[in-house]
């Protein structure tokens, strides 16, 4: 029984050593998982696309967890507070952008998701189209899934030296 015991106690800090501390302490207490599914986690991106085509950044802003951070494609800033998504998501909004991914790795746990991959956002507005890497982590709150983090940069087509990156 000790050995069945040891493991469910590693397995459980495993999970909640991967939440925002805010985060840990609801999932110790209550000691139950949402567990998911791939499809269920990018159907969460589909989400957060259709909530760019809206205009509106609140919405985009609504799928982001409080606490969590935003390390956004084009721009040097993190935004960490509601507001500072906000006003990143109007600047980028106004060009009508819209993702498509091209590659894509989930990854599931206990209340936690990792989607990762590459996506390509083409602006309606000036026909651009920037591709990137992106990562997006998932926290479950006990009603929805929420994004704790979002890092995405765009693709080092060439680097330094002006040569093509390996």
């Amino acid at each position: 029984m000790k050995p069945l015991y040891a493991f469910a106690v590693v397995a459980t800090l495993s999970a909640c050593a991967t939440q925002p501390v805010e985060q840990q302490s609801s999932t110790a207490r209550s000691g139950t998982c949402k567990f998911t599914t791939s499809q269920e986690i990018a159907a969460l991106f589909d989400h957060w696309n259709q909530s760019l085509a809206t205009g509106d950044p609140k919405k985009v802003v609504a799928n982001y967890a409080n606490p969590s951070i935003l390390l956004a494609t084009l721009s040097n800033k993190p935004r960490f507070t509601p507001e500072e998504k906000e006003e990143y998501f109007q600047h980028f909004m106004a060009n009508g952008p819209s993702g498509r991914i091209d590659m894509r790795h989930i990854e599931t746990g206990c209340n936690t998701a990792i989607d990762a991959g590459l996506y390509t956002f083409t602006f309606a507005k000036t026909g651009r189209k920037v591709s990137a890497r992106y990562s997006f982590t998932y926290y479950w709150d006990g009603k929805a899934w929420l994004i704790t983090s979002h890092h995405s940069s765009m693709m080092p087509e060439k680097n330094q030296s002006g040569r093509k990156a390996l």
